[in-house]
């Protein structure tokens, strides 16, 4: 008894395998929430206040204006307000002080 050789399927960004007729492109969908635990501890961000309050029910994660993302938990008015959701901020507000 003889046997044929059996090729090992392509790998996910090669070609298909021949005769698959595929070309080999996947999608992948992300379903993961990242949040960054950087200067977030050192300053206030500015959020929605329904956002904030939402968060403290169900422990999501809120984006602030400079697109920190995080869980907030420590009283904001300690910290000095971040210069990026300040200067957003201002820009919306029309506070900017711009053209």
């Amino acid at each position: 008894m003889t046997s044929s050789p059996v090729e090992p399927p392509a790998a996910p960004d090669e070609p298909s395998a021949p005769g698959t007729g595929g070309t080999g492109t996947q999608t992948l969908t992300r379903t993961e929430t990242r949040t960054d635990e950087g200067d977030h501890e050192r300053f206030a961000h500015y959020v929605r206040q329904d956002r904030i309050a939402a968060s403290a029910v169900s422990g999501k994660p809120v984006i602030a204006l400079c697109g920190k993302v995080w869980v907030p938990r420590r009283d904001p008015s300690k910290y000095p307000i971040c210069p990026a959701c300040k200067e957003i901020y201002e820009q919306l507000t029309g506070g900017g002080g711009g053209d």
